[in-house]
């Protein structure tokens, strides 16, 4: 309970007084909460994208410290020039999320209101499922295992599912031609990654990864990999299999088919046209506009994209050519909630609905369903956290009630619905083992540079 005293100065009266943060290691790169402190007691949560930097956050205390955080619109307009594509939007993202909350919580009504208010009753979701039997083990699953998983996911009332596939073309020799000393250092840095991460050893683990970079930031032109007949084969009956298992009503989205070509992407999409998916999702990187034109004219596949673009504004381009039958922004890296109900109203404009990318923690999740609840062409929100049973306990309030199979309902309470978090389950799957497991920033408190963008 908020201590009336503090609050005698009202929503007018708010200021941010303190940000502090803690990691917890949600699959497969952790994620890091936030939280924004007041000087009337209120406090609100906001995360950054899974495998992101702390620092990008940190650059941007001194910067809000002191403001009114119901000024979201001027505060946003005052660090978006921090922000960049993918992970490098990290911390301005976050920090908008959490002004939502604090706003919401400082006049007493949902998020979602302060955006116009709702479009629907309830935020569809959708079912991932990581083809390999258990993360990043390299074991594929027997196709109609996956299927046997996801009828599973369907009896818990998720009708939109989605396949990670890129294990059956870069694991299994002969589905790919390529450069074989390139193909042959890859697999084996995979097989120590994998070894390593069994182990458990952090310092391993960062070192091995930094050596992959290299490898998986290697873009799709330029692997000079190309997708064999028996690639081609492989895939089709492995998707064909699961879709005897599921049926053929429910909607089947695929992600992760691997660093391939233009042509070799409009082999893939040709051959999977039969199945009908709901999208099929970053075939080729997201700045490859006249490449996405192509490949939208050469096959009639729904083709989505979008989670790691920064800003509404950046997803014109390619909305233009009328490539996209979705855009799937990842709304910790779009710039928000505010800016996720910018993209919908855009896309809206060009024929295309909206699915929001979502893989980190409830904090993420309730952000993408009170920007949904506001959009005109949602489609559905990703759920990862089929195999963290945990996840939904990191959170306490009225969100944690949301979250029930396929649909969820946003709750009517201030802010996102989160009261506090859970530092129990914070502390269990995190790096911080002490008491407090909220990490000061003070040392960013006088951080100064002369930001604007102009002479």
């Amino acid at each position: 309970m908020v201590n009336e005293k503090k609050r005698c100065g009202g929503p007018s009266g708010l200021r941010i007084t303190d940000l502090k943060l803690c990691k917890v290691h949600i699959p497969p790169w952790g994620t890091h909460l936030i939280k924004l402190e007041t000087n009337q007691g209120l406090v609100g949560y906001g995360e950054l994208r899974d495998g992101a930097s702390a620092t990008y956050v940190k650059v941007l205390k001194s910067r809000i410290t002191g403001e009114n955080p119901c000024d979201v619109e001027r505060l946003i307009q005052k660090i978006k020039p921090f922000g960049g594509h993918s992970r490098q939007a990290a911390g301005v993202s976050a920090i908008e999320v959490a002004l939502w909350d604090l706003a919401g919580k400082a006049y007493g009504i949902p998020t979602y209101q302060l955006l116009g208010g709702k479009q629907r009753k309830k935020v569809r979701l959708y079912a991932d499922i990581h083809i390999e039997s258990g993360r990043f083990t390299g074991n594929v699953m027997d196709p109609k295992e996956v299927g046997k998983k996801l009828l599973t996911y369907m009896g818990k009332g998720f009708n939109v599912l989605k396949i990670l596939s890129v294990e059956l073309l870069m694991y299994q020799k002969g589905n790919v031609s390529g450069p074989t000393d390139w193909l042959h250092d890859f697999r084996s840095k995979e097989r120590e990654l994998r070894k390593v991460g069994k182990s458990n050893d952090k310092g391993k683990i960062s070192a091995i990864n930094a050596e992959m970079y290299d490898y998986n930031n290697l873009a799709h032109p330029f692997t000079n990999l190309h997708v064999t007949e028996q690639g081609l084969d492989c895939l089709d009956e492995y998707i064909g299999k699961i879709k005897t298992v599921i049926g053929t009503e429910v909607s089947l989205a695929i992600d992760h088919f691997g660093h391939f070509p233009l042509a070799d992407m409009v082999k893939i999409a040709n051959r999977l046209e039969k199945y009908n998916l709901a999208w099929a999702e970053d075939m080729l990187p997201w700045h490859l506009t006249k490449q996405y034109e192509q490949l939208g004219m050469k096959t009639n596949i729904a083709l989505a994209t979008g989670e790691d673009i920064y800003l509404a504004e950046s997803f014109e381009p390619l909305l233009k050519t009328g490539a996209l039958a979705v855009v799937h922004p990842d709304l910790l890296t779009v710039g928000g909630i505010l800016e996720t109900k910018k993209l919908s109203s855009l896309a809206a404009q060009y024929g295309a609905s909206m699915a929001i990318h979502m893989c980190e923690s409830p904090i993420a999740a309730m952000a993408g369903a009170h920007a949904a609840t506001a959009s005109e062409n949602f489609f559905a929100l990703e759920y990862d956290a089929m195999d963290m049973p945990w996840w939904h306990d990191l959170i306490e309030g009225p969100a944690k009630m949301a979250f029930c199979g396929g649909m969820m309902e946003v709750p009517d309470a201030p802010g996102l619905g989160i009261d506090k978090i859970n530092d129990e389950v914070v502390r269990a799957f995190g790096l911080n083992s002490e008491k407090n497991i909220w990490i000061s920033t003070d040392e960013w408190n006088h951080e100064r540079s002369l930001d604007r963008l102009w002479s």
